[in-house]
């Protein structure tokens, strides 16, 4: 593992250049042991007819590996031939064309940071994107280099009985002293990144899909024996994610075999190696007693995510790691399409943006803000931000309003076209689009290459006399690291007018909603034959990742709550609302005076909504939901947490009290202790226990034995996790039987137990950091294990704002205390909890300098990632 102390090199989008030599084909051989693993790599190599270069070297990347032996054609180098350091292998001006075979061994036992082959319990397993590749053998270990790869897998038979690599199964077969092997291989050129390999003792659930086309493909899911029953829902998901992306995107899948396996150890969601993606075991396995709806519904959009990357990402890549949204951006995109059309679209789409704008809009104003091509990295691990997934995302939602579904459709097919086999750009993306239909994107790349989140104002105007309507937008983008000036960006801004009776205003288009596109820093739309004042209902859909600064009225904000055609509009204006409900009552708190009364009017409002059943129970929860603390958090220019917390709970209790009754009501009609996943399941506990947090908001002794009740009688997850949130912020007297009960249950879960750990992490009651300390020492916790790290540590420092930022800096310093250890174990996982410390701008002074102090201290570390040190230099230097 590569330390330093220093600051660590600076990649740049502009010094790319071609790679020197290229790789058609790539053979591998594994003899595979946890202890000590020998590699045998056999690389067709040839120089690469687009560099310039004279009698180029070759430089193989490799980090952590013991080097046998090294031959080229099969003749041995000599010392002089190459130059072996900590990073390269460097061959010194070979010919034009020749084979070279390398011989090196690794130890996955003692591969802590899961890059590379590494073992999981005792499964033996790769993670090579981004860089992992040369931890298993020096290569060209770069996404624009494409080979063919065929792979042998040697292992003994009854620690590995299963031997899985990339691509179709080729041999199989028994060796001396009880070892076997399994050969693979994939007929696709794929880059190193998307190289796999798996063994161990595994069970596996089979099934088959039928393309369009009538192929037959083997479906095959491999986990631990013990969750077998565990994987019936990822297995449909997949099936139905295939179907998905033949209607939606005309995108069939290519291999005889698409495989699944679920890894305890990993630091990513899931990673889409062509044709067998390895998965944390979160985002696979579920059972109606062990996973919760968010679950089930988390696991079909990985699933979902991963099969999409078959073309988006593994047919046609990304040239360089810059262009990493042109991959995961697309698919997010994606992947949200399909979740959308499996679900509800309107609860899709408000989640998105609600994670999006509490998360994605903090990076973007923080002092690790980027666009979603980056132009520059120390460490590109550091980079799998919400910018260039999420923020990503929305870039191509703003593409498919701006073309149209058909023409985004028409853009696509000519990408997938035209670049199958081949690394690109996202210019090349934005070009597929452009010559597909007609247009130009010029001034819409902007998106791609300046950070910031933009501020688009809007104000009205009406003219009864000539019954036209005006909208006057203005744009502008804040400065960011490295960008204190930007460009106009080209804003979709989709707008609908409601009418005095609450109706939708047919416009010129004939429709009741039209996109504005703004182009300008600043520009005027007008309406005609408006016979009244309307209500504008801006941004609807969400239609750019924007901030919106229009100044409605209490009365129009409630119109548009009521009346409303666009679900996330209707939505949104409640959550204004209650927003300034909240902030009125932050000022009152903060200035020693009374707090404010909720105006009737909300209350009334909130209870037509709650008394009247729609079609979309999911949705109506959402729009009963107050705006969450996290987004409350970044509307506020200095944080004051304490205020922020006295406020929320007020503001909930008085609803909660002067709709006591309704929400009682809602409780009792909407709860039913069975299982079950149906999507009217669903929606009555997601209703039902929006219902009870209402309800325990009220600190009544009856209400908490109605909670209690709950727990005790439940028979999902949901219900029981749902109980336990609540109780947890009881006085430990209060919530421990319940705890211990729980643990006690589902000791043999780990993702259950996770789950355990994490509510205890977020309590709000006072005894938080103690209890967080005391689980650290729990026997379940492990710290090389990243599902473990993330439910207690990065619980307390992402999802427990109001203890991490403890006036007496105790949060910070502990969260410091664990970087520092974290890192020396696993540098992602250490430099993604040291993103909770980058945002010390928005707090008080005096917090600023205890957050500036723990900085200064990892800092200080002689031996620290340049994962964690490039996190920790940018955030000082904001």
């Amino acid at each position: 593992m590569l330390m330093s102390n220093t600051t660590p090199n600076t990649i740049y989008l502009k010094d790319y250049t071609v790679p020197e030599f290229l790789i058609s084909h790539t053979t591998l051989h594994f003899d595979l042991d946890a202890n000590n693993t020998i590699v045998r790599s056999t690389l067709n190599v040839r120089r690469n007819p687009a560099c310039q270069k004279d009698h180029p070297d070759l430089v193989l990347m490799g980090e952590d590996l013991s080097l046998l032996s090294i031959q080229i054609d099969g003749t041995p180098l000599t010392a002089e031939q190459y130059t072996l350091t900590d990073e390269s292998l460097t061959i010194h001006q070979p010919r034009n064309e020749f084979v070279i075979e390398i011989s090196n061994s690794i130890i996955p036992s003692s591969n802590t940071a899961l890059s590379g082959l590494f073992e999981s319990n005792a499964m033996l397993c790769t993670q090579c994107e981004a860089e992992g590749f040369r931890r298993i053998t020096w290569f060209l270990d770069r996404p624009d280099v494409m080979s063919i790869y065929s792979v042998t897998i040697e292992a003994n038979k009854d620690k590995y009985p299963i031997l899985l690599s990339n691509g179709n199964r080729s041999e199989q077969r028994d060796l001396d002293n009880n070892k076997h092997a399994a050969s693979w291989h994939d007929p696709f050129p794929k880059p190193s990144y998307l190289f796999a390999l798996v063994a161990g003792d595994l069970a596996c659930l089979s099934d088959t899909f039928t393309t369009c086309s009538g192929r037959e493909i083997a479906l095959e899911i491999y986990v631990e024996e013990h969750d077998l029953d565990k994987t019936q829902h990822a297995m449909q998901s997949l099936k139905n994610a295939m179907r998905w992306d033949e209607e939606a995107f005309g995108r069939e899948y290519d291999l005889e075999l698409y495989m699944i396996v679920a890894v305890s150890h990993f630091n990513m969601g899931a990673m889409e190696n062509k044709g067998l993606n390895v998965f944390n075991t979160k985002f696979v396995l579920a059972s109606e007693t062990t996973a919760t709806d968010d679950d089930y519904k988390s696991i079909e959009a990985v699933i979902g995510h991963e099969y999409f990357h078959n073309w988006s990402g593994n047919r046609v890549t990304c040239r360089d790691w810059f262009q990493l949204s042109l991959k995961e951006g697309f698919t997010v995109f994606r992947d949200q399409q399909f979740t959308a059309y499996q679900t509800s679209d309107a609860v899709k789409r408000i989640k998105d943006v609600n994670m999006l704008r509490t998360h994605q809009f903090a990076e973007d104003a923080g002092p690790l803000a980027h666009p979603i091509r980056p132009d520059q990295y120390a460490e590109i691990n550091n980079f799998y931000t919400l910018t260039v997934y999420e923020k990503g995302a929305e870039v191509v939602r703003m593409l498919h309003t701006l073309l149209g579904e058909q023409n985004f459709r028409k853009g696509c097919d000519l990408y997938f076209d035209r670049h199958d086999g081949q690394a690109v750009t996202t210019e090349d993306f934005i070009k597929a689009l452009e010559d597909a239909n007609g247009v130009t994107f010029n001034q819409f790349k902007h998106w791609y290459n300046q950070a910031g989140t933009p501020i688009v104002s809007a104000t009205t105007q009406y003219d009864s006399k000539a019954s036209t309507y005006s909208i006057t937008l203005k744009q502008h983008c804040p400065a960011t690291p490295n960008q204190a000036t930007k460009e106009p960006f080209h804003i979709p801004v989709s707008i609908g007018l409601i009418g005095e009776n609450g109706d939708a205003i047919t416009l010129s288009n004939d429709k009741t909603t039209t996109v504005l596109e703004l182009l300008e820093p600043e520009q005027t739309f007008m309406f005609n034959d408006i016979n009244s004042e309307p209500t504008p209902s801006v941004l609807r859909g969400f239609s750019a990742p924007v901030r919106l600064k229009l100044k409605l009225s209490t009365e129009q904000q409630v119109q548009l709550f009521t009346h409303d055609s666009d679900t996330f509009n209707r939505w949104e204006a409640g959550q204004n609302c209650f927003t300034e409900v909240i902030f009125n009552t932050v000022k009152a708190i903060q200035n020693k005076q009374n707090p404010p009364t909720l105006p009737p009017t909300l209350i009334e409002a909130f209870r037509l909504v709650l008394q009247a059943p729609l079609n979309d129970l999911t949705y109506q929860t959402l729009l009963l939901n107050l705006p969450s603390k996290a987004y409350l958090i970044e509307q506020m220019p200095t944080l004051d947490i304490d205020a922020l917390y006295q406020a929320h709970h007020f503001v909930k209790h008085a609803l909660a009290r002067s709709l006591k009754d309704s929400w009682f009501t809602g409780y009792q009609q909407h709860h039913q202790a069975d299982a079950g996943i149906s999507s009217n399941d669903i929606a009555q506990r997601s209703f039902k226990n929006l219902c009870l947090s209402y309800l325990m908001a009220l600190d009544e002794k009856k209400l908490t034995g109605l909670c209690a009740q709950q727990f005790n009688g439940a028979k999902n997850m949901t219900d029981q996790v749902a109980a336990l949130s609540l109780l947890s912020h009881l006085d430990d007297e209060q919530s421990a039987p319940f705890f211990d009960a729980f643990y006690t249950q589902w000791k043999g879960e780990a993702l259950v137990i996770d789950k355990w750990f994490t509510l205890q992490a977020c309590t709000e009651k006072a005894s938080a950091l103690d209890s967080v300390k005391k689980l650290l020492k729990h026997p379940d916790f492990d710290m090389t294990t990243p599902n473990r790290v993330r439910s207690v540590i990065s619980a307390f420092a992402m999802a427990n704002p109001l203890h991490f930022n403890a006036a007496d800096g105790s949060g910070y310093e502990f969260i410091a205390d664990k970087i520092i250890e974290l890192d020396r174990i696993n540098p992602q996982i250490a430099a993604r909890v040291t993103n909770s410390l980058s945002r010390w701008r928005k707090l008080d002074a005096d917090r600023q300098q205890l957050v500036k102090q723990q900085l200064s201290r990892i800092q200080s570390q002689t031996a620290l990632s340049k994962d964690v040190l490039e996190i920790v230099t940018r955030s000082l230097a904001a």
